[in-house]
């Protein structure tokens, strides 16, 4: 018999930037799990095969835009009448030198990741509060625990969405909406396969990961459900780390008999 305790079933989930990636993942975790999924994203193309994959609903949202944003959600609202989740996931990154960084391309990362994040939950956060409860997950990032060399721009969007998570708990906690966050560790997804195919980083990622391996976006899954449930009904502004361990310790090459 499944607890209900950990329920998603008939829970009307928003998950922005759902069409890949971790967000893709989260979807289909939650579908699985009988919720009734909505996902976004800006390619109505990627959206309409994702959602077919899913059998999902989808709308297409450019998160840049706060009027898009809008529209969103009030679309949502006028078929669905609630919404009870949302997963916050859509977000870019540029890896380069700081000193390389455009004005376009520090917006194009700061847009997506925190003014669309931002925009997002009031919008959303604005339905639950009317409705007297929702759950909000979310996604930040490992840089939130110290920041990866040359994504200067994304660490500092990542943390943002962390401090927007402990601000909007307060904030709306009274009125029955919970926010908190999920920060994935070294995930293995289209945009981060690259990277890892080089052997000296997975060798790297491997060794300081604890578990002994790089994360899957499926492994966000548990996680989500937790926090969108009942199960975690006494949690909010908080950060749950799915990396595997990699923020638990300094894994350092000490020899085995210590050095000694």
């Amino acid at each position: 018999m499944q607890d209900q305790l950990f329920s998603v079933a008939d829970k009307v989930t928003l998950v922005s930037g759902g069409s890949r990636g971790i967000g893709k993942a989260m979807a289909k975790g939650f579908a699985d799990r009988g919720a009734k999924v909505i996902v976004t994203g800006r390619q109505e193309d990627v959206l309409k095969a994702t959602s077919k994959d899913l059998a999902s609903d989808y709308r297409v949202c450019d998160v840049a835009n706060s009027q898009s944003i809008e529209q969103c959600v009030a679309s949502v609202m006028e078929q669905y009448g609630r919404i009870d989740v949302l997963l916050n996931v859509a977000g870019v990154n540029i890896r380069q030198p700081t000193l390389e960084f455009t004005e376009e391309q520090y917006d194009y990362v700061v847009d997506i990741n925190q003014k669309g994040a931002f925009f997002m939950v009031q919008a959303v956060g604005r339905q639950m509060l009317e409705q007297g409860s929702g759950s909000i997950v979310n996604v930040d990032s490992l840089n939130t625990y110290a920041p990866v060399k040359n994504v200067l721009p994304y660490a500092m969007s990542k943390n943002a969405v962390v401090a927007m998570t402990r601000g909007l708990a307060l904030e709306w906690g009274p009125g029955g909406v919970r926010v908190n966050s999920i920060a994935p560790g070294f995930i293995l997804t289209d945009l981060t396969n690259k990277l890892w195919s080089d052997a000296t980083m997975q060798e790297w990622g491997i060794t300081n990961t604890p578990v002994g391996r790089l994360g899957k976006p499926e492994d966000m899954i548990g996680a989500a459900v937790f926090l969108a449930s009942e199960a975690s009904a006494f949690m909010t502004g908080q950060v749950v780390r799915v990396d595997g361990g990699f923020t638990a310790a300094l894994n350092w090459p000490i020899p085995q008999d210590g050095g000694q």
